[in-house]
């Protein structure tokens, strides 16, 4: 049984990670300090859905409150989602709360881990986000950091302290770049939560730009299952990219979910978001051979199960 600590254990993927860890017989020590960034109720669902369990104790806090010597005690492996999302958001006056965040926090962390006798193990969570607009092909891990939005640069200077950790002090810290995760429990703020929602009303479906631009997506479970991995498999300063099973544009993920929902999306389109990929497309073959990551979910079959999520939250 390890001893294990959760930043962001309230969120979406950081609840879902969770619970697999408590499954699995782990004892967690989860906190998350409910940022009003999107619904807080979206996070007590989660919260609740964990359920009462021996083997998890939760704290109700910012990480800025830095308890690291209570949080910390006694952990031997660090996941740390906590952090705030989002693209559009991140312009202007906000930029210093995910100062805050994704890259003040994240430092503060890695500084109370080199403080402990034994360093636990910590997987980070980051983004494709760092890479910005993608070019033809797919983007291995060796391609350029280029970030096109303010989210994005606090992500890839998060990374860049990640390094400087491993490399002043062995820290051993491991990064996974998540490629747009979905699935139960997504945010409401994401496109395919909104879409769904919207299909469900009879709404139009708001598309911004001209849905011609394409993912990689990533269902939830397999973004868990990549943590798990990389804390069996990854070494000090490795570096992953987490996506699915293929890059698909928007206009056709529309399709799949208007097939589910059996209606056929009206689509109105508004201006494209300052500094949101037009492309994104995961090479996870380093993931694959050093890792053993494979994502299980196909697109189809996981949309259909944030449907089912979606469809039981509107009649709770």
């Amino acid at each position: 049984m390890r001893k294990v600590l959760i930043t962001g254990c309230a969120g979406f993927i950081g609840s879902h990670l969770t619970q697999r860890l408590l499954q699995e017989g782990h004892r967690v020590v989860g906190v998350d300090g409910f940022i009003d960034n999107y619904d807080v109720a979206c996070k007590l669902r989660n919260l609740s859905l964990i359920g009462q369990h021996s083997l998890f104790t939760f704290h109700s806090a910012l990480l800025s409150e830095k308890r690291w010597e209570e949080w910390l005690d006694e952990v031997d492996l660090v996941f740390h989602l906590a952090a705030l999302p989002g693209v559009r958001t991140s312009w202007g006056k906000a930029f210093s709360d995910y100062l805050a965040h994704n890259l003040l926090a994240t430092q503060e962390l890695l500084d109370a881990c080199t403080r402990l006798k034994t360093a636990p193990k910590v997987i980070i969570s980051s983004s494709s986000s760092v890479y910005g607009t993608m070019r033809e092909g797919m983007t291995d891990e060796q391609s350029p950091i280029h970030p096109i939005s303010p989210y994005g640069v606090t992500k890839a200077a998060m990374e860049q302290i990640c390094r400087v950790y491993v490399e002043a002090y062995g820290l051993p810290v491991v990064m996974l770049r998540y490629f747009t995760v979905y699935g139960p429990r997504q945010r409401p703020d994401m496109a395919f939560h909104r879409f769904f929602k919207q299909l469900l009303r009879g709404e139009p479906i708001t598309v911004y730009g001209d849905g011609l631009q394409s993912r990689d997506f990533t269902f939830v479970s397999d973004a868990v299952e990549a943590n798990l991995l990389a804390e069996k498999y990854a070494g000090p300063g490795d570096v992953y990219n987490i996506g699915g099973d293929r890059e698909i544009k928007l206009m056709e993920v529309l399709e799949l979910m208007g097939q589910l929902t059996s209606t056929v999306p009206a689509v109105v389109h508004l201006p494209a978001i300052a500094g949101d990929s037009r492309r994104t497309s995961a090479d996870i073959r380093l993931a694959q051979s050093k890792l053993g990551y494979h994502p299980k979910v196909k697109l189809e079959e996981g949309l259909r199960l944030q449907l089912e999520d979606i469809r039981a939250q509107i009649k709770g």
